[in-house]
């Protein structure tokens, strides 16, 4: 028996094959869950379907429009999802950032004001948003495990993050304020604030290359982490063993921010 036998998962933000997300996904499936995912335009569709296809099982797996940027596509997401699974949902991921790249390659005190609100907006607000909708889904099931993705760039500065570490700074404060929103209909909400993996939101990043060599060089654990890796963090989250842990950033970069000075 799998640690999430039987559990719906919805998973939002899948890109490609190196995205944290699908990490998530197939561990997801290890681990028994049954899955269901977005994808945010036409051109990102092929991508995500193309994944789904290589899964066990994947016949019959919703693969459904949503750009969380728009309430209309977040309500028929959820509405489908309920259709789905009979109007229940155990599982939420969050797996969803963007920020302009003249606002992460240029200097901090250059963003632009609309440029922080879109970062805010895909990267941080959306969580609310897509809680919201989760919500009657996971009151029907009896109560749920919302998690999403962050960056160690809230308490330390990392160059040419600029407006992303923002958005993550709002992403992290959430998590603690939809943790006590939503406890009380036994709703867990947390982060994972993994290492700099190569993924496709990270290669906007001017500098990455260099945080994940430093990272193999100086972790207490001497190497950088995988998807795989962080595909188990999220097994634990979403799985009874966590059902105490709720409003938490969990760190699954192999002790690196523990670390004062890295050089």
């Amino acid at each position: 028996m799998g640690l999430l036998d039987g559990k719906r998962a919805l998973v939002m933000g899948v890109g490609n094959q190196r995205s944290i997300a699908w990490g998530i996904a197939t561990a997801f499936q290890r681990e028994g869950a049954r899955l269901a995912f977005n994808y945010v335009n036409d051109r990102m569709r092929d991508n995500v379907v193309t994944l789904v296809d290589t899964l066990p099982g994947h016949e019959g797996m919703p693969v459904l429009p949503c750009d969380v940027t728009k309430q209309d596509e977040i309500d028929a997401l959820f509405a489908k999802v309920g259709e789905h699974w009979g109007g229940e949902l155990d599982i939420l991921v969050h797996s969803m950032a963007f920020a302009a790249v003249e606002d992460l390659r240029g200097r901090f005190h250059q963003i632009s004001r609309d440029g922080l609100k879109l970062a805010i907006d895909v990267s941080a607000y959306s969580l609310i948003a897509i809680s919201r909708a989760a919500l009657p889904l996971f009151e029907k099931a009896g109560g749920g495990s919302v998690m999403s993705l962050t960056f160690n760039a809230v308490e330390r500065v990392i160059p040419s993050y600029n407006s992303m570490a923002m958005a993550k700074a709002v992403l992290e404060a959430e998590t603690r304020y939809l943790a006590a929103d939503l406890g009380p209909s036994n709703v867990r909400v947390n982060t994972i604030s993994a290492g700099p993996l190569k993924t496709l939101a990270g290669s906007a990043v001017r500098g990455i290359s260099a945080a994940r060599d430093l990272m193999e060089a100086k972790a207490p654990l001497r190497r950088n982490i995988t998807q795989d890796e962080v595909g188990n963090v999220a097994v634990f989250l979403a799985s009874e063993l966590s059902r105490c842990v709720t409003g938490e950033t969990i760190f699954a970069d192999n002790g690196f921010n523990i670390l004062g000075v890295a050089d």
